[in-house]
């Protein structure tokens, strides 16, 4: 299958992850090298340098260890120059691995082709990003998915019906969720939430 262009540099944690997305994405691909790019001042500034033109694409695993090198990028990067892309949390082990992960989940060397390719193609070159109408920072508060008690549980419940990772902030949540198709997905994942739920907000 061909591969789809992307002009944003996109950054993933591994070497693994790299040599994934190689094989569908044209385009540049940066590993982090894990948690080493916390001291790694040369990795920070070739990230820095990348994402001057146009900013990167944040892709890393759907687990914990995925979300502190977020963070962390978010620390060194102005926000306006991340495009934060997630893969669903699929339960399972990397081929090349004896072990599964300590959470349990596919990292994205691990994520099929079709998936990535799902993600990524907001940013195809050539392509508009026509995302759906996109859902706002007050309807997720009447939803109660922010600034309540339960916020957080009821976030983590609709990321799962979603395939998102579990522990995103609102902020993250929100942004994920234009990605994907904003009020289109939002609603009718909501719904079946509400439905398993026995109506309860």
């Amino acid at each position: 299958m061909e591969k789809i262009r992307i002009d944003i540099p996109i950054i993933v944690e591994g070497k693994y992850d790299k040599n994934t997305l190689s094989q569908i994405v044209d385009g540049t691909v940066i590993a982090t090298g894990g948690f080493s790019v916390f001291n790694n001042r040369e990795r920070q500034a070739l990230i820095r340098r990348l994402a001057e033109r146009d900013g990167v694409i944040v892709l890393t695993d759907p687990d914990a260890g995925g979300g502190q090198i977020r963070r962390f990028l978010r620390g060194i990067l102005p926000p306006e120059k991340i495009r934060n892309v997630y893969v669903p949390r699929v339960p399972g082990k990397e081929r090349r691995k004896s072990h599964p992960s300590k959470e349990g989940v596919l990292g994205v060397e691990g994520i099929d082709a079709d998936t990535l390719r799902r993600a990524l193609a907001p940013f195809a070159s050539g392509t508009e990003r026509r995302n759906g109408t996109p859902v706002t920072k007050t309807a997720m508060y009447l939803d109660r998915l922010s600034g309540g008690e339960n916020s957080s549980a009821l976030r983590a419940a609709l990321a799962a019906e979603l395939g998102l990772p579990h522990d995103m902030s609102a902020a993250a949540f929100l942004e994920a969720i234009n990605l994907l198709g904003g009020e289109e997905i939002y609603r009718p994942a909501l719904a079946r939430l509400h439905d398993r739920m026995g109506g309860e907000k």
